[in-house]
């Protein structure tokens, strides 16, 4: 049964989903193949590759490393599931590269329960939030969980409110810099990024549409199973589980309001969403409920993906 495999954590079963993130990627790619007539499009097809593995890695490091799973795979799997939703991600570079800096941001920041180095912590994830704002600027939402985070934990120290804005000064200067070597307008940039769109419209055929029904369906039965099963979970772990759950939602929001709306943005509530699903299969039951829902996931993103080859 397809639980009892994922259910630890081996070399095997991480090579496994390489192995299928590298199929889907490249079913994906050879569907237009214009790129292999350029080497600059070729290395930047494996780059995105490279900062998907990495993402999904760097979500699995963030749950066993702050006791939000167990020692299983499941969390690479479930991610790798939600990306075969929105096969078109996989050419998305720029949201690609901002969701792995948004990750790199949560770590930090999840990790600060332990009130070691906290002041580091802060900086390093506000830094890593700015970062991602270059790549697409509604991840500046994200500086939220920063403040919550300092809510949670250091609130007393003055400094730390701080922190935030230092990083903005820095990323500013980076910003500059670059677009002063690469001579970019950096008001024309700015100006065009800040756009916001609420309209749902963006929609190119029923399999999208169906692709994003059957993703918010999933994403509400995990969401109301953390919320059901939070009481239950141990007390030291309750503010990781709510930072979590707030990545989720301001991941929602980015997907709201961004221009150019597309099913993409949900990257963002991807790796939350891969630490919730863990969590419910997790949860001692019967193990034919857990089949179940992870039956019932692998047919849903399989339908999804060939459908919007």
């Amino acid at each position: 049964m397809i639980t009892s495999v994922f259910r630890k954590s081996t070399p095997l079963n991480f090579s496994l989903v390489v192995i299928f993130m590298l199929v889907f990627f490249l079913v994906v790619q050879f569907q237009e193949t214009s790129w292999m007539t350029s080497y600059f499009l070729m290395f930047k097809k494996g780059v995105s590759f490279c900062f998907i593995v990495a993402s999904v890695f760097l979500t699995d490091f963030i749950a066993k490393r702050n006791g939000l799973s167990k020692d299983s795979t499941f969390t690479t799997f479930f991610f790798l599931l939600f990306l075969l939703f929105f096969p078109s991600i996989f050419d998305n570079i720029n949201l690609i590269i901002a969701n792995f800096f948004l990750l790199l941001a949560l770590r930090r920041l999840i990790s600060l329960h332990s009130l070691k180095a906290s002041k580091e912590k802060i900086f390093d994830a506000s830094l890593w939030i700015f970062l991602a704002t270059l790549f697409h600027f509604w991840s500046v939402l994200f500086i939220v969980l920063v403040f919550i985070s300092i809510i949670f934990h250091v609130a007393r120290d003055y400094r730390n409110w701080i922190l935030p804005f230092i990083a903005f000064f820095v990323t500013g200067i980076i910003f500059l810099l670059f677009t002063t070597v690469f001579q970019i307008d950096s008001l024309a940039y700015i100006k065009n990024s800040i756009s916001v769109n609420f309209a749902l419209d963006y929609f190119t055929n029923n399999y999208q549409n169906g692709a994003m029904s059957i993703y918010a369906t999933i994403a509400l039965f995990f969401i109301i199973s953390m919320f059901a099963s939070l009481s239950s979970r141990p007390q030291i772990l309750h503010t990781s589980y709510k930072k979590v759950v707030a990545s989720f939602f301001l991941g929602v929001v980015i997907y709201i309001i961004s221009d150019h709306k597309s099913n993409d943005l949900l990257l963002f509530t991807f790796a939350p969403l891969a630490i919730m699903a863990t969590s419910h299969i997790e949860i001692p039951q019967e193990k034919l409920k857990q089949e179940i829902v992870v039956y019932v996931m692998i047919a849903c993103s399989m339908f999804a993906f060939f459908t919007q080859l």
